[in-house]
């Protein structure tokens, strides 16, 4: 092993030495581990990659700890950061691969591409002079081939419709990364707004949302959806926590063995400190969603719809190293302002512990809220009015709806999963676009008046039943009926503003009409927060 590669080894495994109590025991593994890496790079009988070693020797160490503590690579660090800081470089599309060939599904407004004039249903042929159709065509290459620097050009060889062929050049610019993914009046005074991740304009988001729907003037309560929201940004969970409160109010606090207590408390800045609060979570719902929801229901301010969250109460730190790589490392616990650490165990492993939501559906959690797993262990009271509640393993609903267990729901996520739903609808819509843009020129016509004509979806369960002979048909008014739903929100997504999929998704959402039952029922929104049934 070259001698320089053996001291930047030992310099690493010792660089924290001084900082624990062990240090001495420290220092002789870290010296072990080098001696080792160093007889297998002189004896041993194959050549190796003494990178690849170190990766699988760290990958392993992590993994023994905790699920959540996780090794980098120095090419991945930038993907990860991406969604979380909230933009990315490149071409401003989103795009579906349809038989294997990339497909313009949406430009982003104001983007690159927008501005050169590529639409939505235009194939991207070949980029840069090199073939990308019929190449079995990944997500991966997409991305390798789209992004780069801002300011960098890429040539587009583009198929529309029956047009010949054209080339396009496209300046890649800073594209946003959003984490609302819809905001709308649910009813006269009712916002909803859909979160999907915790990331660095998480907040800025979310105020401009409450801004554009007439926060001063019109909004009385507030949807907010966090179903699938696996976490973020700490910070980001705090600022969205804030806007529910007055000053000083604890938010969570974190504490670990080589961190002290750190309380973070709201400040008078919160914007919508009155009003009736409803959060919907699911199994999905993680880590920062998990902080939001826990502060809003330890303090009574709202109450929280839908089914038991994932249950991660641990903090990550990143830790970079040499190579560019970085290491997430668990350094703390977080714990909502009553006390609770929500975090389900995982000391059997990581793999029983991502078998947890495959186990909630073998044991019928998801469609029974009797068999909802409380720790009568950790029993916890709500601050205000002293409603009982529990730790671990994740945030408990104050009001559980269970998951769609109907032939039509099965029906409908056999055809999203075995890819036969977005190809048909994207490929009926190249269809008939003009037509409908011309009928229906804005949003809110065409959610009110447009129906999927009956033969269309008889063609798509035709095309189903080729392509799956043992799917049984289902063909009831409910099935058809929620199949033109999901129709319409997919057609939606590629013809109108961002949002537009949710909001028409939203009109048959159990927990949604929940929600807004409560809203309307005051009387009985604060029997819920008092912690009465019925």
């Amino acid at each position: 092993m070259n001698k320089s590669l053996l001291l930047l080894l030992l310099l690493l495994f010792s660089s924290c030495i001084y900082a624990q109590n062990d240090g001495d025991d420290l220092r002789t593994q870290a010296v072990k581990y080098a001696r080792v890496l160093n007889i297998v790079d002189e004896y041993y009988v194959d050549s190796v990659d003494i990178k690849s070693l170190t990766q699988t020797a760290i990958k392993k160490v992590l993994s023994d700890l905790d699920p959540h503590s996780t090794y980098v690579s120095s090419e991945e660090v930038d993907k990860m950061n991406e969604a979380l800081d909230g933009s990315f470089e490149g071409i401003g599309i989103s795009f579906n691969i349809s038989d294997d060939t990339l497909v313009v599904m949406s430009t982003i407004s104001g983007g690159p591409s927008e501005k050169v004039g590529i639409h939505a249903g235009d194939k991207i042929i070949k980029v840069d002079g090199e073939n990308i159709a019929g190449i079995g065509l990944t997500n991966s290459k997409v991305f390798e081939v789209l992004k780069g620097e801002k300011g960098s050009k890429v040539s587009l060889f583009i198929k529309r419709g029956k047009f010949a062929p054209m080339n396009y050049t496209v300046v890649r610019d800073k594209i946003p990364i959003y984490s609302v993914d819809a905001s709308y009046m649910a009813d006269p005074t009712t916002a909803y707004i859909k979160i999907n991740r915790f990331g660095a304009k998480t907040e800025i988001e979310f105020l401009s949302s409450l801004k554009k729907l007439g926060y001063d003037n019109n909004i009385d309560n507030l949807i907010l959806d966090l179903r699938g929201n696996g976490g973020g940004y700490l910070r980001a969970a705090i600022g969205i926590s804030n806007q529910f409160f007055p000053k000083e109010k604890l938010l969570v606090y974190t504490s670990g063995l080589h961190n002290p207590r750190k309380e973070y408390y709201s400040d008078s800045d919160g914007s919508f400190k009155k009003g009736k609060v409803i959060i919907l979570i699911d199994e999905g719902s993680a880590s920062a969603s998990e902080i939001v929801t826990g502060a809003v229901q330890d303090w009574d301010r709202g109450l929280v719809i839908g089914r038991r969250s994932f249950g991660k109460g641990l903090v990550q730190q990143p830790f970079m190293l040499t190579d560019g790589s970085l290491i997430r490392l668990t350094v703390a616990h977080y714990f909502t302002p009553a006390g609770r650490n929500i975090q389900k165990p995982y000391g059997e492993g990581r793999k029983v512990y991502y078998s947890d939501l495959s186990n909630r559906i073998k044991d019928g959690e998801l469609f029974d809220s009797t068999k909802v797993v409380r720790d009568s262990s950790r029993v916890y009271y709500t601050l205000r009015n002293k409603r009982k509640f529990y730790g671990g393993g994740g945030i408990v609903p104050d009001i559980y709806i269970p998951l769609d267990s109907t032939v039509s729901y099965s029906y409908i996520n056999t055809l999203i999963r075995e890819d036969i739903f977005y190809p048909f609808v994207f490929n009926y819509l190249n269809k008939v676009r003009t037509s409908i843009k011309a009928k229906y020129p804005d949003f809110e016509s065409y959610k009110t008046s447009y129906v999927i004509p009956i033969e269309v979806i008889d063609e798509l369960k035709s095309e189903a039943k080729n392509k799956l002979p043992d799917l049984e048909v289902v063909n009831d008014k409910q099935s058809n009926k929620m199949i033109s739903l999901h129709f319409r929100a997919i057609m939606a997504r590629f013809l109108y503003p961002r949002g537009a999929f949710y909001e028409i998704l939203n009109t048959d959402d159990s927990e949604i009409k929940e929600a807004l039952d409560l809203i309307h029922h005051p009387k009985k929104y604060e029997e819920k927060l008092l912690g009465k049934k019925g």
